[in-house]
């Protein structure tokens, strides 16, 4: 297997492993990871995300055994991490300033992520799901 293989299975295994952290990161860093005022589980909204991402980062740990048969689900995330960090990038200005510590905690993640995949995605050549 190639080397840029073996690279993007570790990074699915890491960023899946990550986005079941975004709870603990909250608590740890809450002007990096959280946009409310309190504990995580005070906001609906966080708690939301927390389920996605820990539902993504849940299958991008399964992705890992088998990039080539995920691939549609490695681009979703490379896709939505880009519109996800898009948004927050512009509501991180908004309202006085208060949201600029996300540009080096969420939002930051979210580029990383989708960068980091979509050039192991190249670099290995896996481009579509095939079954198998």
């Amino acid at each position: 297997m190639p080397a840029s293989y073996r690279l993007l299975q570790g990074a699915l295994l890491l960023f899946g492993v990550v986005m079941l952290l975004v709870y603990p990161l909250a608590v740890v860093w809450p002007s990096g990871w959280s946009w409310h005022q309190g504990a995580p589980y005070q906001s609906d909204y966080f708690m939301m995300i927390v389920g996605v991402y820990g539902v993504l980062g849940i299958f991008l740990c399964v992705a890992a055994r088998r990039p080539e048969s995920n691939a549609s689900l490695i681009w979703f995330a490379v896709v939505s991490s880009v519109v996800h960090g898009a948004i927050m990038t512009v509501q991180s200005f908004s309202g006085g300033g208060h949201h600029i510590g996300h540009l080096w905690g969420d939002v930051a993640a979210l580029y990383l992520v989708a960068v980091i995949l979509a050039v192991l995605m190249r670099a290995s050549g896996v481009t579509r799901s095939r079954a198998g």
